[in-house]
């Protein structure tokens, strides 16, 4: 927990930015019956019936010192899907950075090894050597800052997106407004506060 903390408290270092990484699995619904559209003195009505149509996933990387966002939608959520989006933004946004410090949970497909199954040797090694992963500790998810565009997409999504292209529209709009608008993430817990306000979590040392 000390060590993602610490890494927040870094300046904005266009050679060692700081890059929150999270994925939010999306359920992807239509109407059982069509809605009826409103009419003088009765307001629009949906059956609460729906049909599934499966899921999608959305990977978010959010540098929160640049005031920037990357929604990626996919069908899949695999080592492969993961592996794919890390190298995006190796080789796009971070190409010129010496290193990314990469803080995520420590979800099995969240690994180097993620790497090495989606593509050659020689590219995973050239990836893997230009990350720092900083993993959060086991239930502390909450301290991935890239939580917080999760939240906010969530809190966008209508009641019911039928497919994945409804989906990344949804996703396209949020990011492009985000960042055009620069919405960053006002972090204060530090870890003088853990040792505080988190005393309970410590291991305790009898003198």
């Amino acid at each position: 927990m000390e060590d993602v903390l610490d890494v927040y408290q870094r300046p904005l270092d266009a050679d060692r930015p700081v890059v929150c990484l999270d994925e939010k699995s999306v359920q992807l619904t239509a109407d059982a019956r069509e809605p009826l559209p409103p009419a003088p003195g009765r307001p629009a009505r949906a059956d609460y019936e729906y049909v599934r149509h499966g899921t999608a996933n959305v990977f978010v990387a959010f540098e929160p010192l640049a005031n920037w966002r990357r929604l990626k939608t996919t069908e899949r959520r695999t080592k492969l899907d993961f592996a794919a989006f890390i190298k995006e933004l190796l080789d796009g946004r971070y190409a010129n950075a010496e290193k990314v410090l990469l803080v995520m949970d420590n979800l099995n497909t969240h690994t180097p090894a993620s790497l090495y199954e989606a593509f050659d040797p020689a590219t995973a090694k050239r990836l893997t050597d230009r990350l720092e992963i900083h993993p959060t500790p086991k239930h502390g998810s909450w301290l991935n800052m890239a939580e917080i565009e999760l939240s906010v997409l969530g809190r966008r999504l209508p009641d019911r997106i039928e497919d994945i292209h409804a989906l990344r529209r949804t996703t396209r709009a949020q990011e492009r407004e985000r960042n055009a608008a620069k919405n960053g993430a006002n972090w204060r817990f530090t870890t003088a506060d853990a040792r505080i306000k988190l005393k309970r979590l410590y291991p305790s040392k009898e003198l």
